[in-house]
């Protein structure tokens, strides 16, 4: 390994092995990659090996400052090709792959292949991966790949069981008008929230239920981060984000990840396909003025460009100019 590939800050990336995961985080890591980083991307072995089958072997050599490992997700051999169950996954992850990813922070450490580690991201669902960073004392970083709006209201579900909201008493709840009941006393969310309006999985009842308590408390480990990034922009989320950097020491909005990673012209092209003909033209009203304020967010010297630049700076970079 050259001297400058050496001093290269190091960013492991590990998403939650779900797309809607995966996609946010390897744009992410893209957008690193261009700036200098080396990244390492971790997906799980059942992941890489259908990936592998999709897109052949080589679609995952990456390149030599770009690299893919795995570690397993906890969970006994499976049919390849089918659907992994999302709440037996969520369960693995948490209670089985703290050791493995451990190992492996150790191991290319220790290579001398690669760059020493100098940050860990890992997704909020995977919280795994920032008590691996703190156990070997690597900076850690958490990125939150929903909605802000989705975090805050993930956060309520301690207060709803304390209130004695929740359980509920049996499944009558989905249809006697109990969801339609009203949060009016949720900090920083607007008075005319309803119970139906927070993620569906508090609607439980049982409180053991794995994805209420999966979703509860991957969301509350969100605060004890060094740093959050959200894939959102201030303007369109203000209230939220106001609430969780009441919360989060340090946080930085850096979305829409997907207009980051593309260039202005190609963001101009797609716009005008998709309002163009008679049902893109009923559409435009209502979203052209968002649109306009996520293009000039994401654009050369918008905020989340520029809390993105900030976040390499400030939270990501060590150890190089």
């Amino acid at each position: 390994m050259g001297s400058t590939e050496a001093t290269k800050s190091h960013a492991v990336c590990i998403p939650f092995p779900a797309q809607g995961h995966v996609t946010p985080m390897m744009q992410l890591a893209k957008l690193l990659h261009s700036k200098g980083f080396h990244i390492t991307f971790v997906n799980t072995e059942f992941n890489h090996r259908r990936f592998v089958r999709s897109k052949g072997q080589d679609a995952l050599k990456g390149l030599p400052d770009f690299k893919f490992e795995t570690i397993p997700d906890g969970l006994p051999p499976s049919d390849r090709d089918a659907t992994q169950d999302v709440p037996a996954l969520c369960d693995s992850t948490r209670k089985n792959c703290l050791a493995p990813f451990l190992e492996l922070l150790k191991k290319l450490n220790s290579s001398g292949e690669v760059p020493p580690v100098t940050c860990v991201v890992s997704d909020a669902t995977t919280s795994f991966g920032a008590k691996a960073a703190k156990v070997l004392g690597i900076p850690e970083v958490t990125f939150w790949t929903a909605s802000a709006c989705g975090l805050v209201g993930y956060w309520q579900y301690a207060q709803l069981d304390k209130r004695g909201i929740i359980p509920f008493k049996d499944e009558n709840f989905l249809t006697d008008g109990t969801l339609d009941a009203p949060l009016d006393w949720i900090h920083g969310m607007s008075s005319a929230m309803r119970l139906k309006d927070l993620p569906s999985f508090m609607r439980v009842t049982d409180l053991n239920d794995i994805m209420y308590d999966f979703l509860k408390s991957e969301a509350e480990n969100c605060m004890n981060s060094s740093t959050v990034i959200l894939n959102t922009f201030d303007e369109l989320e203000q209230q939220d984000l106001d609430v969780i950097a009441s919360k989060c020491p340090n946080i930085y909005t850096i979305g829409p990840l997907s207009l980051l990673d593309v260039k202005c012209e190609d963001i101009e092209a797609l716009v005008k396909e998709m309002m163009e003909g008679e049902k893109g033209k009923k559409m435009m009203k209502n979203v052209t003025e968002w649109g306009k304020k996520a293009l000039a967010a994401t654009e050369i010297g918008g905020k989340s460009y520029n809390n993105f630049e900030r976040c390499i700076k400030e939270a990501l970079r060590h150890g190089d100019n």
